[in-house]
């Protein structure tokens, strides 16, 4: 059996201009192969065209492949070539103060050489061991030294702040001297504009090994029909090192946000450190917020400031009333039961903000795409529907302390829920209920409110017993481990106790949600 990766519907990897002007394009291609035919060898490149807001920027390179980069049944290999100075260049730029700085660099995708693309670091949490003060190397995700948690806050028992979480060890360590261990993002059109790899100007080289979870998670996000990221295993290597196993996402680009629905709109990202919060209508002030990914240079910001601008206005009879108006009431009830059932703490909601949103030109409306899906499928097995996770507890198969139930018996402050105002020195922390304490206003007011419970429990009874019900997280399971390649520093013995976890992870979240499954 091969094993499948997130993909999108057919018609969604047509882009959506296309599809909505085809009658254009159609002609164009008649009209191309009349002039070939009268030209014979002469070259004619064929360029699709619509509405100048939508249509992405032009590809006038689209390097093939030997093969399919997302095409499972077939082994991949990804290896990089960075020169010394412009590795050194990227490592201090970043420890100096945080920048991500592109340098050039060559890579082989599956034998097909790509020289001058750029690269650089990508990621925020993860990136943290580069800026060991002491200068020792590597350092995790524990908190700082002099953190003090909230009064009235207790740590799950057996957790502690100064390591990484339980079932997290050596998932997020990157190290200045060992390239392969850093998240990377991969840009073909840096230096040669024009130029994409298999109709992608970026791929992102995720950290770990093997991560299974992720890989999990996006299979089953693309499984239940939800709009998602495609994957590839790799065995990857850079400057000849010795290889490692290591995932590789498809970045969301124009052309991605081009294919992603059969209607136009705008795809927007969401900054690690952005608020969803109404701060006035000048744009300037959430341009280091969201990030438009496509028609940047005539789109706008307009949608989300004044979906934020009502939000803020809206009394509980408003949101109720016309919530609706705005967001994609249904499509939102789905990501946010996925993101429970997968038991993701680090969604739109977490400390990492890791979300996209898509602002549809017809309906005029909100929705919500995932993005990020590293730290799913890793807390507490027994969270229901209206239960909180977070990546404050749980981490690991099985783990107690997930935040399910929470409350007094997590020790958390009167009214339950994590803390959401960090204190000062907490990494991203602004004691606004961002950073680590995550938060989002619209999600949590959907959940608060009565008038969409139900839709809520529905969509969640209905993707349990698609998800884990009728044994599809098994299934996948099974496709994914096939997929994934050792290498020398991936045994076959390291990948099959990964498996192993996350198959008795999976029994005993389906076993949980046997309660979900038939309605109440």
């Amino acid at each position: 059996m091969t094993a499948p990766t997130p993909r999108r519907r057919l018609r969604h990897r047509i882009p959506a201009s296309l599809r909505q002007h085809w009658k254009l394009p159609v002609a164009f291609i008649a009209f191309v192969a009349i002039v070939a035919t009268a030209f014979g060898a002469t070259r004619v490149r064929p360029y699709i065209t619509g509405d100048p807001t939508i249509i992405s920027s032009e590809i006038t390179e689209n390097v093939a492949g030997a093969v399919d980069l997302f095409d499972s049944s077939v082994p991949h290999e990804l290896s990089v070539e960075i020169g010394d100075a412009e590795y050194d260049d990227m490592i201090s730029a970043y420890q100096e103060d945080g920048d991500k700085e592109w340098v050039v660099a060559d890579v082989v995708i599956d034998g097909t050489r790509i020289d001058d693309v750029g690269v650089r670091l990508k990621g925020n949490s993860t990136l943290r061991g580069l800026q060991d003060e002491n200068g020792d190397g590597p350092v995790g995700l524990g908190a700082p030294e002099g953190f003090e948690l909230p009064e009235g806050f207790e740590l799950p028992e057996g957790f502690d702040p100064a390591q990484d979480p339980p079932g997290m060890e050596g998932m997020a360590q990157v190290d200045p001297e060992d390239p392969t261990s850093l998240p990377l993002l991969i840009r073909f059109d840096k230096y040669v504009d024009g130029r994409a790899y298999q109709g992608m100007t970026e791929l992102s080289v995720r950290p770990g090994s093997p991560v299974i979870n992720e890989a999990m998670a996006l299979s089953l996000t693309a499984e239940t029909e939800q709009p998602t990221q495609r994957y590839a295993y790799t065995v990857y290597s850079v400057n000849d090192s010795a290889t490692v196993t290591r995932l590789v996402l498809e970045h969301p680009d124009e052309q991605y946000a081009n294919s992603l629905f059969d209607s136009p709109g705008y795809l927007y990202k969401a900054d690690a450190s952005s608020r969803f919060e109404y701060v006035g209508d000048d744009q300037s002030d959430y341009s280091e917020q969201f990030e438009q990914i496509n028609a940047a240079d005539s789109g706008t910001l307009q949608p989300i400031i004044s979906f934020l601008k009502w939000l803020d206005s809206a009394d509980d009879a408003e949101f109720d009333a016309h919530l609706a108006d705005r967001v994609d009431v249904d499509s939102f009830a789905r990501y946010v039961a996925t993101q429970n059932l997968l038991v993701n703490g680090d969604d739109m909601a977490g400390p990492g903000q890791n979300y996209y949103l898509w602002y549809d030109l017809d309906t005029k409306k909100l929705s919500v795409v995932s993005w990020d899906l590293n730290m799913a499928m890793q807390g507490d097995t027994s969270a229901g529907p209206d239960d909180t996770v977070s990546t404050t507890g749980g981490m690991g198969p099985g783990a107690p302390g997930g935040n399910t139930e929470v409350g007094a018996s997590q020790g958390m402050p009167p009214g339950g829920g994590p803390p959401q105002g960090m204190p000062p020195g907490m990494p991203e922390g602004d004691g606004e209920g961002r950073g680590l304490g995550g938060g989002n206003t619209l999600k949590t007011r959907f959940l608060d409110s009565d008038a969409f419970t139900g839709a809520y429990h529905e969509a969640y009874r209905e993707l349990s017993e698609q998800i884990y019900g009728n044994g599809l997280a098994l299934e996948v399971l099974d496709e994914v481990a096939a997929s994934v390649p050792t290498s020398d520093g991936l045994t076959a013995e390291a990948l099959q106790e990964s498996v192993d976890s996350m198959r008795s992870w999976i029994e005993e979240r389906a076993q949980a949600q046997l309660q979900w499954i038939q309605p109440r």
